[in-house]
């Protein structure tokens, strides 16, 4: 099952962002991911929320273009080259990476859960879950 990712441009002023966190805290809505990346006069906000029908709703209401994105949120062994555990079978599908970024806490085995948006996603789920279980027993998260 994919994960609901929310996605906002900001212009690159100071406290755009704490505009956006500001406003969704009030609204009782949870950040549990978040990505930031700048370029020359806005940034790129994607995350995922502990209730992204709500978080969309709220955005919207205060004049923010919306873009909602289905990616996974996975378990990832949390040790050196513990990424290749996902990453492997995802290229031999053919799979493509687009991004990822990580969750802000840990998952049921305490390993680190990271949030990734590819070409693919149903196949990449199949695929996770197929690989994954042989292998480390995965959580595939519905955040």
């Amino acid at each position: 099952m994919a994960t609901k990712q929310v996605s906002i441009t900001l212009e690159n002023v100071p406290g755009a962002l704490m505009d956006v966190s500001e406003l969704l805290g009030v609204e009782g809505i949870n950040i549990r991911a978040i990505s930031v990346a700048e370029t020359d006069k806005t940034s790129a906000v994607r995350f995922v929320t502990d209730n992204p029908a709500k978080t969309v709703n709220v955005l919207r209401s205060h004049g923010y273009a919306v873009l909602e994105t289905d990616v996974i949120a996975l378990e990832v062994p949390d040790h050196p080259g513990g990424l290749l555990a996902v990453l492997k079978p995802l290229k031999a599908a053919k799979i493509n990476v687009l991004y990822l970024y990580p969750y802000l806490g840990r998952g049921e085995t305490d390993q680190a859960i990271v949030i990734m948006a590819v070409d693919r996603t149903k196949e990449a789920i199949a695929v996770l879950k197929k690989n994954w279980v042989r292998t480390f027993g995965p959580e595939i998260y519905a955040l």
